[in-house]
């Protein structure tokens, strides 16, 4: 499975499916549009995940193909990857104040990904059930729109995973008013020095691990 950042909480991951099919199957969440101040994401898609209905997340036409739009909770089963969205408040008001955004959950590889979208609040029991022990984590960490570093670094220690990967917060180019990495990495402890531009990773890579966490660089 290979990963790659573009930025804000677009990753696009592209991955073998399950069953007999050979292609690979490519997957982009949240893809944006350029009012963030970044460059938006290009080429083919298979599946898209869209958190919610914000320029800085749905922005599906930047992508070609026929791509299969994912935009709400339920249980998925799409070209080989097994999918579950959960709704969740996108603010710690039970979505009064900014809505609602969905967090999806999918499993490929033998690996399980969990990408937070746009998450305002703690998880419930049964949330937490769901996502923990993920393989691999997108958290978003940079606040006032989202959670802040500083409750995702709680967060992830009460989700386990084995890789963390922040997002959500300002980068160079970002238009957008949002804290840095740096309360969440303060918090966390174990932040790298370095960035990387993508991720190759399998399952047995991550096997007798503990949570890891990597910064990815959007600049590919």
């Amino acid at each position: 499975m290979i990963i790659q950042y573009y930025g804000h909480s677009c990753f696009k991951i592209t991955t073998k499916p399950a069953g007999r099919a050979t292609d690979d199957v490519v997957i982009f969440f949240d893809p944006f549009d350029k009012e963030t101040g970044l460059r938006p994401p290009q080429g083919q898609a298979d599946i898209i995940f869209v958190s919610h209905d914000h320029h800085d997340h749905n922005n599906v036409g930047a992508l070609k193909g026929d791509s299969i739009i994912l935009d709400a909770p339920g249980e998925y089963a799409v070209k080989g990857i097994n999918v579950v969205g959960l709704d969740s408040f996108h603010d710690n008001a039970s979505g009064m104040e900014k809505g609602h955004s969905t967090i999806f959950i999918l499993e490929a590889e033998d690996l399980k990904i969990c990408h937070l979208g746009d998450l305002g609040c703690d998880l419930s029991d049964k949330q937490l059930e769901e996502v923990y022990g993920a393989d691999v984590l997108f958290i978003p960490v940079g606040g006032k729109y989202t959670i802040d570093g500083k409750k995702a670094a709680e967060l992830v220690r009460k989700i386990e995973p084995i890789m963390v990967i922040p997002m959500h917060y300002k980068m160079p180019g970002s238009t957008i008013d949002l804290a840095d990495e740096k309360v969440f990495c303060s918090n966390m402890g174990n932040c790298p020095k370095e960035k990387v531009a993508k991720l190759n990773i399998k399952k047995k890579d991550l096997e007798n691990k503990s949570t890891e966490t990597v910064l990815m660089t959007n600049e590919i």
